[in-house]
């Protein structure tokens, strides 16, 4: 996988068997109780083909700030070579401040199956669940 932008900016990983890489904010950001920001990490990706990459919360930043994704996990295609965003919010009870070069996400590259969808007048086969929807399976 290949990564553009400034050296500071790229994505790291802590531990060398650490699954996924920490991004950091480019830039200083202030974001009051509830309020939400789009963020950018000042760098671009190239993602192969049959790959992509998932953007997810880091646990520390949630816990401890209560900032996190807005739309967790953030999909990222192979075919998208510009600037990545992060979609932050402030979940928590005080205004807070992100710097430059602070890690607020993580990236997961995970390898994708390529599907086509057929359309059909009907689904074929049966399964035990069928058409059973949200709380079908039980609440224990």
């Amino acid at each position: 996988m290949q990564v553009e932008g400034d050296k500071q900016y790229r994505p790291r990983k802590a531990h060398i068997d650490d699954a996924g890489w920490d991004v950091r904010t480019a830039e200083d950001v202030h974001l009051a109780p509830g309020e939400r920001a789009l963020v950018t990490t000042g760098i671009k990706l190239g993602i192969p083909t049959g790959y992509c990459a998932l953007v997810l919360p880091r646990s520390g930043t949630a816990h401890k700030l209560g900032v996190t994704l807005n739309n967790s996990p953030g999909l990222i295609d192979a075919g998208y070579q510009g600037t990545v965003y992060l979609n932050l919010i402030n979940h928590g009870d005080k205004a807070i401040v992100l710097h430059k070069g602070d890690r607020v996400a993580q990236l997961l590259i995970q390898p994708v199956t390529l599907t086509r969808m057929m359309p059909v007048d009907t689904l074929t086969g049966t399964t035990q669940r069928g058409t059973g929807g949200h709380g079908s399976s039980g609440v224990n």
